[in-house]
């Protein structure tokens, strides 16, 4: 059996030959992506990019289908022993990159350090312990009953324990996230997924080869290398692909449907999304912004099918609510309410006829067409007599200053990491809590102690219909409180060449099933 222990610093060539691609997989892919993973390990940062490199090169236990439904992965069968506890079932004879073999011992490994992660601990917190009954049979257990405890455990990337215990020849302990910084994981990996990283340089070049233990032989992919080459520049990136420099690229700017879909030689495949952009309104900073008619007033002086109609160019969902389509939360009753006439009335009766001048900041290179969006807005809110000092940053600089809630208002894009709704509000809406992480990215300082409460109630309701109800009246009750400013959710989209067949393997999660995929 080959194996190949993937570590390297930098762009430093593995010491290791690279193994031998099957037979089957002899297709090379060339993918180009906005970003690459910042780090080799995958729980340093929750984001989209380390989530593709965790499906590239670790399995998680069960992973999300099309439709928002569960399939086996590392886990084969799961049940439920008690409203706290569901026992899962562990595949046997799955080997990691390095040749150790999987077992429940490296599951709770990969659990107890996820409770440390600083980026993973809140979606954790609801887990009292993961109990090992045996080698290939473990026990997730809550402390309260637990509706999205499978949504959860999508996220349980088992680690090789044996590959990341113990010390480096520098004395640094192996198992340590650090975050931004040198530790033995961000450089060294070992997992059980389709794809062994054999070369990287941050910023320039990732690439992949097929694992040829791979446990998985009924999965149709034919790819054996990829090169993951990061183009920030939209157009460049665009470009690219229909030149035939690189093979598949995401995500594929509005600005840029046209001239894919009119190329012969490429796909384009699209999808609404989940992610909402939305604006907070810091209600610490600015006095106005307590009154929940002034907040209002914003509201109804923002167009969303304006935004995104002509700065979207059609390639978003207007939106009311964070609640997208399909969560358990999405309340259909909830309608944008662009209307100018009412918003000054608002403006009137608050007090604030006359406005005032808030300050405002935005990234211009996060989500899509960000800056322009938050130049709209603010043209918007002159309209009430309410004036803006705007300034768009990088997001390399914007991120510093979103925490440190530098601006009256700031916008934030945000994906449910659990794919439901009570994650909007854990992270976005919930009064602000230093010590449990609660309200973590709420810089509007909001803070409606039955609202949280409600949530919480949902939180421990495995009636699935109840808790929609319980879901779909905090969506009211932010709506009529104004609490934040809604834009839209955004789309997805992803191009390819027509041979590489990328629609089977995408998802609404935005991170594609590349082990999966097949070229022609």
């Amino acid at each position: 059996m080959k194996t190949l222990l993937t570590a390297f610093v930098g762009s430093m060539a593995l010491a290791t030959a690279p193994m031998a691609m099957s037979a089957e997989a002899n297709k090379e892919l060339k993918m180009a992506y906005d970003a690459d993973p910042v780090s080799l390990d995958i729980h340093e940062q929750l984001s989209g990019g380390m989530l593709q490199l965790s499906h590239m090169t670790f399995d998680p236990l069960i992973r999300w289908t099309k439709d928002l439904g569960f399939e086996p992965r590392l886990a084969k069968s799961w049940e439920r022993i008690d409203e706290n506890t569901m026992r899962f079932e562990l595949r046997e004879g799955v080997n990691f990159h390095s040749g150790n073999e999987l077992t429940a011992k490296d599951v709770k490994f990969t659990f107890d350090r996820l409770k440390q992660s600083q980026d993973y601990k809140a979606i954790f917190k609801p887990f009292s312990e993961l109990k090992v009954i045996d080698d290939y049979t473990f026990e997730l257990v809550t402390t309260e009953p637990y509706p999205l405890l499978l949504n959860t455990a999508t996220y349980i990337f088992p680690l090789d324990s044996e590959f990341y215990t113990g010390k480096t020849e520098s004395g640094k302990d192996k198992s340590a996230i650090t975050k931004h910084g040198n530790s033995f994981a961000s450089e060294n990996l070992s997992g059980t997924g389709p794809y062994v990283i054999t070369g990287r340089q941050q910023g320039v070049r990732v690439e992949f080869e097929r694992f040829d233990d791979y446990w998985d032989t009924e999965s149709p992919g034919n790819v054996g290398k990829i090169v993951l080459t990061p183009i920030k520049e939209n157009n460049t990136r665009v470009s690219a692909l229909l030149s035939g420099g690189v093979d598949f690229i995401a995500p594929v700017p509005p600005t840029d449907l046209e001239r894919i879909r009119r190329d012969k030689n490429s796909d384009l495949v699209t999808m609404s999304g989940t992610r909402i952009i939305l604006f907070h309104m810091n209600q610490n900073r600015v006095e106005a912004f307590k009154n929940p008619k002034v907040r209002e007033a914003i509201a109804y002086a923002i167009n969303q099918e304006g935004i995104a109609a002509k700065i979207m160019k059609g390639f978003a969902t207007p939106a009311a609510q964070m609640s997208p389509e399909g969560y358990q939360g999405h309340n259909d009753s909830l309608k944008t309410r662009f209307d100018v006439e009412k918003a000054q009335q608002l403006m009137k009766e608050a007090g604030y006829e006359d406005g005032f001048t808030i300050s405002m900041m935005a990234p211009n290179n996060r989500y899509v067409n960000d800056d322009k969006i938050a130049q709209a807005v603010a043209a918007m809110l002159a309209r009430i007599n309410i004036k803006v000092d705007l300034k768009t940053l990088p997001k390399a600089q914007y991120w510093p200053e979103y925490d440190a809630r530098a601006a009256d208002m700031m916008m934030i894009g945000w994906h449910a990491d659990t794919e439901d709704s009570a994650n909007f509000y854990e992270f976005l809406t919930f009064c602000p809590d230093a010590d449990s992480g609660s309200g973590q990215y709420n810089a509007g300082n909001y803070c409606n102690p039955e609202i949280d409460e409600l949530v919480n109630k949902a939180n421990v309701e495995t009636d699935l219909d109840k808790r929609t109800a319980m879901l779909k009246e905090v969506e009211q009750r932010l709506y009529d409180d104004a609490a934040f400013v809604p834009l839209h959710w955004q789309d997805l989209a992803w191009a390819s060449k027509k041979n590489v067949k990328i629609e089977p393997i995408l998802n609404v999660m935005n991170f594609p099933y590349l082990g999966d995929l097949v070229v022609e």
